[in-house]
């Protein structure tokens, strides 16, 4: 699995450091990599003869778009990447799991179950990309890996847009010939339906430990998938007629992506729960080794002109078991078997932004850095939402569990491991509300009121007939007044992707009464859960747009969801906004993208606007106190900028510190008394706005970022660690 970099590799790439090759091939190398602040990657880069080619360029912007696309649930989530490099390179999650080729290597062909669990999560993955009208084009044994959690699917490299040829040259046939769809093969047209045939191919492997179309030259695997009929011997019996209908050499005769998951999809149990002993036994293994591996560089061949690169220190064992704490946990939630059979149809929340440097603090903290008051570790893969203040705690929606924890030390107080998706919790200040339903039978939502220090209930359950309750039928969005708001569906809990597209309501829970106050019906687009706020009166709503290309804004009126108003806002970034990040004051609601705008709350114009709207996203996140609106700002050097929120004019911009420092665009800035905290890769930097410079940087993993209701500690929280530090 890990080989040893050579005597010309490079010690680093950016702020990344090689610790051992995981592969190389034609177009590049992929290398076991480690950010300064222990996060391990995989990180590939380009030949440099490919690199010189201005198309390949291109296409590997693409196959990066096309990774992050996919997002961290189905695919190895993009960390950062420099397409633009000399060298390009790209920097994904390392993921604890085999090729599936090596886990059919390693036990034989896989049991139906577990064809079928992974048939299922990988539709799931194709419906995601494909509805964002990419195709991968390269779906083979190689590119699926096994994981805990369910499959991911990797490199990218041949994916593009639905019916874009202009990095294909005509008639070529490109891919691998034993997954190839039939028209791929012919050099034509290569749309979702060949994905599906691609898909087929991967399970007939799965299940029998051979192709549909055997072994041998290219041009007969070529001819075989043209013209010969599927070989699926060992195919269990009850998945024949769907691969078979899979493999059909006409594309419109093959089944959807969505009739693949319900069909395949047993409803029984998660991921893990179907994977042999033998497999989860390598998944263990791969996570153990990963952080015991000592990396070695192979010295020079005998009169090489090359002089031998001279690695880093390796790290110390003790510092190794230190660092992979946040990876073995992860190995633990795996064991718990965490996983979404259906997976997420929302954006990639909190995907990273433009490549640039790490910030690198000063190792002693001689900047001025603080100490922090305590850290914690953490499993949070998707960092899907902001921490939940309630009482005098705060609370952490995480992958496997809701933990809630006394900012004052960072003792964990309480966990609830029923809470597997951050919509499933919300709260109003006061206390923290928990939704749950039914899996079978009758259609029901449950909603529990929780003490936030103890985690008793503190109230009656409650109990609204009629709406999915599950985690993929309701998403809990806000409370306030008295009310609490959510997204739910009407009816009972189906597997049936299409039923799950229907019967959307945003509705209101009287929290006194555990009645339903209101609902109001609105068409499900597919794309991320609503972000949420009550200001002013009004419930203040946003989303990202089912065309990607924009962000829809509304108000409703708390006691009736009436809607008063809605503007949709040119944001294509949007899908990377994170639920409560909402910059909302009195009179405004705040948001950034091609420009930084303003929009009142009593009718949803604009109230003014900041910048050209020369790029996509000029602007990140913004953050609204004090009558000023902070938010970072793409220019020739990066840094924080603060406008007056009452006008849109600018009262300052962050001046270059000499130090590197790449913002995190998609993380909203806090703002203390003395500093304005800016989330930029790899820490907190604290911007001093009498000097418009950064003054120190703490370093951490951290992105999303609260203050206590006490007002003395900055709380961050990140994929693998939790932290404090004093606000000043």
């Amino acid at each position: 699995m890990l080989s040893p970099l050579t005597h010309d590799d490079p010690a680093a790439v950016a702020t990344y450091r090689l610790l051992a090759r995981l592969g190389s091939g034609g177009m590049g190398t992929v290398y076991l990599a480690r950010t300064p602040g222990g996060r391990t990657v995989a990180l590939k880069t380009v030949h440099a003869r490919l690199a010189a080619d201005p198309a390949f360029r291109s296409r590997f912007r693409l196959e990066t778009d096309a990774a992050r696309i996919i997002g961290a649930r189905h695919g190895a989530a993009v960390v950062d990447a420099d397409p633009l490099a000399e060298t390009p390179w790209l920097a994904t999650e390392y993921v604890l799991g085999p090729p599936l080729d090596d886990a059919v290597a390693l036990g034989g062909p896989l049991p139906e179950p577990t064809v079928r669990a992974l048939g299922a999560a990988l539709a799931g993955a194709l419906a995601q990309l494909h509805s964002s009208d990419v195709v991968h084009r390269d779906l083979k044994p190689s590119n699926v890996l096994v994981t805990a959690y369910g499959p991911k699917i990797i490199d990218f490299g041949i994916a593009r847009a639905a019916g874009d040829d202009h990095l294909t040259r005509t008639g070529a046939a490109a891919g691998t010939p034993a997954f190839m769809s039939p028209e791929q093969a012919s050099g034509e047209e290569h749309t979702a339906a060949g994905d599906v045939f691609a898909l087929a191919g991967v399970l007939v492997f799965a299940a029998t430990g051979h192709g549909p179309f055997g072994t041998g030259s290219p041009a007969d695997l070529l001819y075989r998938v043209r013209y010969a009929e599927p070989d699926l011997t060992g195919v269990p019996e009850a998945l024949l007629p769907l691969l078979t209908a899979c493999l059909a050499k006409d594309p419109t005769a093959r089944p959807t992506t969505n009739t693949l998951t319900a069909r395949l999809h047993d409803g029984h149990g998660d991921f893990a729960d179907h994977l042999p002993p033998l497999l989860l036994a390598d998944i263990a293994r791969r996570a153990t080794d990963v952080w015991l591996h000592t990396p070695h560089r192979l010295p020079a061949p005998a009169g090489a002109a090359v002089s031998e690169t001279v690695p880093s220190t390796p790290l110390s064992r003790r510092r190794l078991l230190s660092a992979g704490g946040g990876a073995l946990i992860g190995l633990a939630g795996a064991g718990a078997g965490v996983w979404a059979w259906l997976g997420s149809r929302t954006g990639p929340g909190g995907g990273p932004p433009a490549a640039g440097p790490t910030a690198i603090p000063a190792t002693t903290a001689s900047d001025g850095a603080p100490a922090a008051l305590w850290r914690g570790e953490s499993l949070d893969r998707e960092e899907k939402t902001t921490q939940l203040l309630a009482g005098d705690v705060v609370g952490f929606a995480e992958t496997v569990a809701f933990r809630v924890l006394d900012p004052k030390d960072g003792t964990e107080l309480w966990s609830e491991k029923a809470v597997m998706e951050p919509q499933q919790v919300t709260t109003d200040g006061t206390y923290f509300y928990l939704s749950d339903g039914n899996y079978e039978g009758t259609g029901a939502l449950k909603i529990r009121t929780l003490d936030p220090r103890t985690g008793e209930e503190a109230a009656r359950t409650i109990e609204l007939k009629g709406f999915d309750g599950t985690s993929s039928g309701t998403q809990l969005l806000t409370a306030g007044g008295g009310l609490l708001f959510a997204a739910s569906r009407r009816g009972e809990h189906s597997t049936d992707p299409d039923v799950n597209e229907t019967g959307w309501h945003l509705i209101a829970v009287d929290l006194r009464t555990g009645k339903e106050a209101w609902r109001q019906p609105y068409a499900w687009d597919g794309v991320r859960p609503w972000l949420s706020q009550v200001a002013g009166g009004r419930l203040i709503l946003g989303k990202n747009s089912g065309d990607l290309e924009s962000f829809l804004v509304q108000a409703r009126e708390t006691q009736t969801g009436r809607r008063l108003w809605q503007r949709r806002l040119p944001l294509k970034d949007s899908s990377r906004y994170i639920p409560g990040q909402l910059a909302i004051d009195e009179r405004n609601a705040y948001f950034g993208g091609d420009r930084l705008r303003a929009l009142r709350l009593t009718d949803g114009a604009i109230a003014w606007e900041y910048g050209s709207g020369s790029a996509t996203t000029s602007y990140g996140v913004p953050a609204v106190a004090n009558g000023l609106v902070y938010a970072h700002e793409k220019r020739d050097t990066p840094g924080l900028l603060a406008v007056m929120a009452d006008i849109g004019l600018r009262r300052w911009t962050e001046r270059p510190s000499g130090r590197s420092l790449t913002p995190e665009y998609f993380a909203a800035p806090v703002v203390g008394e003395r500093y304005v905290y800016a989330p930029v890769r790899g820490g907190l930097s604290a911007i001093d706005p009498d000097t418009g410079r950064s003054a120190w940087v703490f370093p951490t993993d951290a992105r999303r970022f609260v203050i206590d209701k006490e007002r003395t500690r900055i709380i961050g929280a990140g994929e693998t660690s939790v932290v404090a530090i004093p606000l000043a």
